[in-house]
């Protein structure tokens, strides 16, 4: 049946895409039919249906899932069958494409889920502001990429927009300087301010109840204005605002090339005032320059510009763990050892105006920097300073100096201890232990003791310790074999030896006097 409707449909001079829409099959599936004769259509379709394929045991699933929700994916259908069938082992393209086969034999045809949006009555004059955040990639007057930075505002009735750029990432600080200046460029703000979840400004929101950063509430209640927060992937809810970024990137900056950040937001306002605000809003068919002057009688009247520098502008907090580092944009920067306490583990960050690339870290709000990191723009690193890492070579110098005070010949000694050290770095304080235990137990010997492994390079403490030992061992047998008392200690080489009669040796080897 398939083959004689698609060649009815041709021979009535249908179009090939007519067709494929018409029949909902593929427009290969089409062509292959339209270059077969009947009988090859027949022995190819004989041919289909006895070649077992890997998912016709579970063919019947498919099929009733794909009649009750047509618009299933064959990586849902794939999910679906692993639920199942655990055992299952099959790949997305051969679901895919089996999936594909049976929508063509059994004409399902794949429905487009349609999300339904409800128009929005028009807010009244002075009730609502939004606000957004966006960046972009430019090319500089150098033939350089820099990466640009903007927030954008735009007044719901009256669609009067305002936009300000920054050549590096916002922070709180910024957001809040970047307000007022919106501010003062509108004459006012709004009741409400709508915003998404973004870090600069909410810690949480859970279910309506709101946790802003301390900084910025610390602002909110200061201009007493209320936060509005979008729903997480709902950019319905404040399209006014999606608009405004979209078009900011697509009309002002779009092939612009950038020169420097001043020259950037000067440029940013007279595309404002030539453009953006003068432009017909293709939903109110006005232009928002001629309405917001209306609008502007019914805002929130701007007395004074409020001192953002002086709105708890370190009060953007972290925990230290015990570590001693804490996270900032999805890396590790590390704070001097001892900063962690269990019960106050909390400093305080901020950006330095002067070098927005450093990260100031302080213990009090308004204490001494403890820590200075440059900012790093990877992801996962851990930016530490040698000053805040434990200082373990000074441990083992002064290990080493009063192993060394121990013997006469220092020099000899200090060099033995140093090759002990470069040949286990790992070790050094265990093998300086063992030494050092020597010395304590055995100090007669050791002078001895070091001589024998330098002469035979038995770089080892405890090498060191066993000839210790044996050099002490060997003289209590000599002397309980000797029958005068030891007449000569050490020889030049500093080994312990011993002086006897004649008569002692002769009575051993049984010979006369």
């Amino acid at each position: 049946m398939l083959y004689l409707n698609i060649h009815q449909l041709h021979d009535r001079k249908f179009k090939i895409t007519q067709i494929a829409r018409e029949l909902k099959v593929s427009r290969p599936t089409i062509y292959k039919y339209l270059n077969m004769t009947f009988e090859e259509s027949k022995e190819y379709l004989e041919e289909f249906q006895g070649k077992g394929k890997k998912l016709d045991p579970y063919r019947d699933w498919v099929i009733a899932w794909l009649e009750e929700y047509p618009h299933l994916s064959g990586a849902q259908i794939r999910d679906w069958l692993l639920e199942r069938y655990p055992d299952l082992v099959v790949g997305e393209s051969t679901v895919r494409a089996y999936v594909k086969e049976l929508r063509e034999i059994y004409q399902i045809e794949k429905k487009v889920m349609v999300r339904q949006y409800e128009a929005i009555p028009e807010q009244p004059m002075g009730k609502q502001l939004q606000v957004d955040w966006g960046e972009t990639k430019q090319k500089t007057t150098e033939k350089n990429e820099i990466k640009l930075y903007f927030i954008a505002f735009v007044l719901a009735h009256s669609r009067y927009k305002y936009m300000e750029w920054q050549d590096r990432p916002f922070t709180t600080r910024d957001a809040i300087r970047c307000h007022e200046n919106a501010f003062q460029f509108y004459g006012g703000y709004t009741e409400e301010i709508v915003y998404e979840q973004d870090h600069l400004i909410t810690v949480s929101e859970n279910a309506g109840q709101l946790i802003l950063t301390t900084e910025f509430q610390s602002y909110v209640n200061e201009r007493k204005f209320k936060v509005h927060l979008c729903r997480k992937a709902d950019p319905e809810s404040k399209g006014m605002i999606e608009n405004v970024v979209k078009d900011i990137k697509g009309n002002f900056a779009d092939s612009q090339v950038f020169s420097s950040i001043e020259d950037w937001n000067k440029r940013a306002l007279q595309w404002l005032q030539r453009t953006g605000n003068p432009n017909v809003h293709q939903t109110t068919k006005k232009r928002p320059a001629e309405v917001f002057p209306d609008e502007k009688q019914h805002l929130q009247q701007v007395y004074s510009l409020l001192s953002y520098e002086s709105t708890n502008v370190q009060s953007i907090t972290r925990n230290v763990s015990k570590d001693n580092t804490i996270r900032y944009k999805s890396n590790r920067y590390s704070v001097p050892l001892g900063t962690y306490i269990a019960s106050d583990n909390q400093v305080f960050i901020e950006i330095n105006p002067s070098e927005p690339q450093t990260l100031l870290i302080r213990k009090q709000l308004d204490g001494d920097v403890i820590a200075e990191h440059r900012i790093s723009i990877e992801k996962g690193k851990l930016i530490q300073n040698r000053n805040h890492t434990r200082d373990r070579s000074k441990g083992i110098e002064e290990a080493k100096q009063q192993l060394i005070s121990h013997f006469k010949n220092q020099e000899r000694a200090a060099s033995y201890l140093h090759e002990i050290c470069l040949r286990y770095p790992r070790y050094r304080r265990d093998q300086l232990a063992i030494i050092q235990d020597a010395i304590q137990k055995e100090p007669k010997w050791i002078e001895a003791a070091l001589f024998k492994c330098i002469q035979d390079r038995l770089y080892n403490a405890n090498d060191f310790r066993d000839v210790v030992h044996h050099l002490k061992s060997y003289s209590i047998e000599s002397t309980a074999k000797s029958n005068r008392p030891v007449l000569e200690q050490v020889n030049k080489g500093g080994i312990l030896v011993t002086t006897r009669s004649l008569e002692t040796y002769t009575n051993i080897l049984g010979g006369t006097q």
